[in-house]
């Protein structure tokens, strides 16, 4: 038995370069999401609390699609999967144009929306999709090398959105024209990915989580669902993933204001700072892939989880340039957190593993559900605010430390 498997075999490279810049194609509608905030409230007069909705447009999509994108994948396949993903990516991008001319907060949340269907339909799709790429015993490291690519788009968003959308003293600053136009520019872009994509060869594909050797594989499929909340790191990997992504959330939601509040810097160096942190999380990341070589990967998140209460607590004080390196630092370890958890909570699932991918990724809404909370705080003092995500990150350092029990079949 070969004690060192192989990261992916030579047949799937193709398939995998292509999947995995799928990451950083949804990494750039996240991060420029959180650009947008800044924008509709300088320009459409919202308050934090109320632009924090574009969150909840955004990752709500994802209790509303991540189900029913489960079961397209399951009876379609996986490439199909990824061509219905990009198609409404494209879609709610080119809604941002009749939204930028009616001038309305909520047009834009219903273009955010179907766009952040389509990131939803593509993360439920192309996390499995790299698991199958090469041996279970490898899937972390697959996922979080993938995911890696996710931090180069998070780069590439404010970068966009602080150059087009933010920057100051331009034609367009102070109203929504450079909105719709840098979106048609995206919408077009992903709509020839698709095209692309339709003319790729996928090898065929035996999922390495979905062999039929469990009791489960061949039961009907109420029961294979009943069974699957039977499975207690499942369940918890899906508890954690929400605060997870809350965590996200609300910390990217109000970056740029606590920059432009506490740094004083203009909105537009701010948003290139938030591109700075998504720096931190990509190089996060190839450092997280390496460490699982020697440190497991449920370890290795309660490290990090520590790490973010820690950061936590300085940005919480406002201490000035301390707390906005600590504010950087966030990024650098939540950076292995989503990956970490969505393949810890996929482990040893069998045929159940589509499933559990679907119900893991509708607890993304928790991106959603967590900002405006924040914001409430972030409209009085927006350093405070920053006390919140410590709730989430004591969840998932609960989650890393318990998860070897919780899986007794091992990681």
């Amino acid at each position: 038995m070969d004690t060192k498997p192989k990261f992916t075999e030579r047949k799937f490279l193709v398939v995998l370069i292509f999947v995995t810049s799928l990451f950083m194609l949804w990494g750039i509608a996240m991060t420029l999401g959180d650009t947008l905030n800044k924008h509709f409230q300088n320009v459409l007069h919202v308050s934090k609390s109320r632009s924090a909705y574009v969150q909840l447009s955004l990752f709500g999509a994802y209790a509303v699609m991540g189900i029913p994108a489960g079961m397209f994948m399951k009876k379609f396949g996986y490439k199909n999967g990824v061509l219905l993903g990009l198609g409404l990516y494209a879609a709610g991008a080119f809604l941002f144009v009749p939204a930028a001319d009616a001038k309305s907060f909520d047009f834009f949340r219903i273009a955010l929306f179907v766009l952040a269907c389509g990131l939803a339909t593509l993360e439920t799709v192309a996390h499995p999709f790299v698991a199958s790429l090469g041996d279970q015993r490898t899937s972390d490291q697959r996922i979080n090398f993938s995911q890696a690519f996710n931090g180069v788009g998070g780069v590439i968003g404010p970068l966009l959105g602080g150059y087009f959308v933010l920057k100051g003293g331009q034609e367009h600053s102070n109203d929504l024209i450079s909105v719709k136009h840098l979106y048609i520019v995206i919408g077009a872009v992903i709509a020839l990915v698709g095209v692309a994509f339709s003319f790729l060869k996928v090898p065929p594909l035996q999922d390495p989580h979905v062999v039929a050797t469990d009791s489960y594989a061949v039961a009907g499929e109420g029961h294979v669902q009943e069974s699957l909340f039977k499975k207690k790191h499942f369940v918890f990997a899906a508890i954690a993933q929400l605060f997870n992504v809350a965590a996200q959330g609300g910390t990217w939601a109000f970056f740029i204001n606590y920059g432009h509040e506490i740094m004083h810097l203009t909105d537009e160096h701010a948003g290139y700072y938030f591109s700075l942190s998504m720096v931190m999380m990509m190089v996060g990341r190839f450092i997280g892939t390496f460490l699982m070589r020697y440190i497991a990967p449920n370890k290795l998140l309660s490290i990090f989880a520590l790490g973010n209460i820690l950061m936590c607590i300085i940005v919480a004080q406002g201490f000035g340039v301390v707390s906005f390196v600590a504010l950087l630092f966030i990024n650098f370890f939540f950076s292995i957190m989503f990956p970490t958890i969505f393949s810890l909570g996929l482990k040893n699932l069998g045929a159940q593993t589509q499933n559990a991918s679907s119900f893991i990724v509708m607890g993304v809404v928790g991106g959603g559900l967590f900002p405006p909370i924040m914001g409430l705080i972030a409209n009085h003092n927006v350093a405070t605010a920053y006390y919140l995500p410590i709730i989430c990150y004591t969840v998932i350092f609960l989650f890393g430390i318990s998860y070897p029990k919780l899986n007794k079949q091992g990681v």
